[in-house]
């Protein structure tokens, strides 16, 4: 994500696409009744238009077509290199998509992980981003073994891995990843600026790209300039107010993009005094709001600032218009106010940023604040944190986001501000270099004890986990609503276990890892709980502890329901999960999910290997394998009631398969020669 212009835009595969004009903000969240900008887009679909959108307008590096074939077998880790600004990770990203089977996501690997989080699975036909280009010269050394592993990892399973090298420091590079290095080089700039003219739907002729302003930009600016001047382009024709034609468009974008840094650094050496400037940064920052938002907001700057305002009647000062006017901030007929100039907010919010630094926590607070005003909707409340989320971020002050979420979402808050919040969150983690500090932060919340977090800020790291997290990160995302489910109380800990669910049943690795971190708690030492086996030998020692509040064995009977499974589970683990299931919760609990194997079984939804495992599960305790036993005869009689129509019509259909599972049983035990028969066996006692 870029932030040159003062507008939130998405580099990366991470986010959402910006490919139209005007302002992009990222939120889906809401409140009962409240529909927000982007509600009801799913970051995975997002981002997959994103992609669509990178192949319209991306124009090969010198030296692509070797990252190409080098990639081509499975197996293949392909290094880029290449000065900063020639779009290497666009490249990356293009060289994944190029391989991917259709449906198949890239996903970007962690440089870090935390406790008790495990390397990613890389599995065959995978492909895998590991971007190293924000990695700074200390940190290089650590950062290269991370590489080393997820190499040997990725060449060991026949996947396939693009990782971004960080420009400038191959001296430190290990010569035996010379071989997989690709130096890639400056694509055409004119080439590139075209392309993106072209998806903005911008009409142009050759002889108008070759202005002196354009000419420099083409020998030296990076790609994400030439895309950003591009959609500055975008944005001055369908503002109706800056001429007719492309070259006027151009021109308009040219200076915004050129001059307006120096236009406001002037502005304020003519407006030194704290109320102007106050006025002007809250019309930069409430931008598109009502002229009263603007003044209000003005007014709480001062406050938060402690300034002492004059004790000139109000109707002696300055009328707001008047202030408005000499500060260049028009307010229109419906009474917003904004900049004539194309822009120019962005400009003025990066001056006061980045030339009042030790001020930037009394930005912080104010924003806070501001989002209390009545005065702000719901977009203007959108647009205020987006804007403040980039300009915090551009300063390396992610702390101010995690602080605002947590004011945001706590009881005592003066309103329910938990869209805030989870925008906030959202912007912190598709940004390419605080990313990854903001995945640390959701870990961190994730994992506090019960009772310890407010429910709203539940609710948005489940919301950001299962909408932003999963899509680039799906193993960080299970760990940390796992952490969110098992840890937490209430209907946030609820929708958590939810969201967990809805991952793991969708994918096959997610399913198998956390059904392994479940057991794998369960079974530690001393960690007992939950009803004894009976007769027959215990499956390990202390199932079901480990499991946070006893949730664990709960989350794996949920995760064992064969219905709204959309894969096909690894049955090793489901072998494991039944087992620990079976020793911590009473047959009661879990015969109705044995039921609905049946059921499923019966439709022919699923083959003799799901009833083994369940089988399987139950060997070395007769208790658990004869409550089996009388489960399937008792489901052979009486179908549950929401089972097809055609299942409950088919007795002979249910007593055949009844038979062959009591069968499967009586084989576990050794009792090879007696016929099952559930009409009369199910009742006596199993030995």
């Amino acid at each position: 994500m870029t932030a040159a212009d003062g507008h939130i835009r998405v580099s990366a595969p991470r986010g959402p696409v910006h490919s139209g004009s005007g302002d992009q903000y990222i939120t889906w969240a809401s409140r009962t009744g409240e529909r927000r900008l982007g509600a009801g887009n799913p970051q995975l679909r997002i981002s997959q238009e994103h992609q669509r959108y990178l192949t319209r307008c991306f124009v090969p590096p010198r030296h692509y077509g070797r990252a190409a074939d080098a990639l081509g077998r499975a197996g293949a880790v392909v290094l880029l290199d290449g000065s900063a600004g020639i779009g290497r990770r666009t490249a990356a990203t293009m060289l994944l998509r190029d391989v991917s089977v259709d449906g198949n996501s890239i996903e970007e690997l962690p440089l870090s992980l935390s406790l008790d989080e495990e390397t990613p699975e890389t599995l065959p036909d995978d492909h895998y981003l590991l971007d190293l280009s924000n990695v700074a010269d200390k940190n290089y050394p650590a950062a290269e073994r991370t590489l080393m592993h997820y190499r040997s990892s990725v060449e060991r399973s026949g996947a396939r891995m693009v990782a971004v090298l960080p420009a400038g420091l191959e001296w430190m590079r290990d010569p035996d990843l010379d071989p997989l290095v690709v130096q890639l080089e400056r694509p055409p700039a004119r080439y590139v600026f075209s392309r993106h003219l072209r998806a903005q739907g911008l009409v142009f002729g050759p002889d108008e790209l070759t202005t002196d302003g354009l000419v420099r930009m083409f020998a030296t600016a990076p790609m994400s300039k030439l895309a950003r001047l591009a959609r500055l382009i975008a944005q001055a024709r369908d503002s109706h107010r800056n001429g007719t034609s492309f070259a006027e468009w151009r021109d308009k974008a040219l200076e915004a993009a050129t001059k307006w840094s120096a236009e406001v650094a002037k502005q304020l050496t003519e407006h030194r005094s704290v109320p102007e400037r106050s006025l002007l940064l809250a019309a930069a920052m409430a931008e598109g709001a009502s002229a009263d938002a603007v003044h209000r907001a003005a007014e709480r700057l001062l406050d938060v600032l402690r300034y002492q305002r004059e004790d000139t009647p109000g109707l002696g000062q300055a009328d707001l218009g008047e202030r408005l006017k000499a500060l260049s901030v028009e307010r229109g007929d419906d009474g917003r106010a904004g900049f004539a100039r194309l822009a120019y907010g962005g400009a003025v919010r990066r001056h006061f940023w980045e030339n009042f630094p030790d001020v930037r926590p009394d930005f912080r607070d104010w924003v806070g604040r501001c989002v209390e005003l009545p005065e702000l909707g719901a977009e203007d409340r959108t647009r205020m944190v987006a804007r403040f989320s980039e300009r915090a971020l551009a300063a390396d002050r992610p702390d101010d986001l995690c602080e605002l979420v947590e004011r945001w979402t706590r009881p005592s808050a003066p309103g329910p501000f938990r869209a805030e919040a989870t925008t906030a969150l959202e912007l912190g983690l598709i940004h390419e270099r605080h990313g990854s500090y903001f995945r640390s932060r959701v870990y961190e919340w994730a994992w506090a004890r019960k009772s310890s977090l407010a429910p709203d800020l539940v609710a948005a790291l489940t919301d950001v986990c299962r909408q932003v997290i999963a899509v680039t990160h799906p193993e960080q995302a299970v760990v940390r609503l796992r952490h969110l489910a098992q840890r937490q109380t209430g209907p946030e800990s609820e929708a958590a276990r939810a969201a967990l669910l809805e991952l793991a049943r969708g994918s096959r690795r997610l399913f198998r890892r956390l059904s392994e971190r479940l057991v794998r708690s369960a079974s530690s030492p001393g960690s007992r709980s939950g009803p004894a086996p009976g007769p027959g030998p215990a499956p390990g020692p202390g199932l079901g502890q480990g499991l946070g509040s006893g949730s664990g064995p709960d989350i794996l009977l949920e995760l064992l329901d064969p219905v709204p499974l959309r894969i096909t589970p690894p049955w090793q683990e489901v072998t494991r999960a039944w087992r620990a299931v079976m020793s911590t919760r009473p047959a009661a609990a879990w015969e109705p999910t044995v039921r609905r194997w049946l059921t499923e079984h019966a439709s022919r939804r699923v083959g003799d290997r799901a009833l083994k495992a369940v089988v399987d599960a139950a060997a070395g305790s007769s208790l658990w394998l004869s409550h089996l036993y009388t489960t399937a005869c008792d489901w052979a009689e009486r179908p549950d009631a929401d089972a097809p129509p055609e299942i409950q019509a088919r007795h002979d259909v249910r007593q055949r398969i009844s038979e062959r599972f009591c069968r499967t049983i009586d084989l576990v035990q050794g009792i090879e020669d007696m016929c099952s028969e559930p009409g009369t066996q199910g009742t006596r006692e199993r030995e």
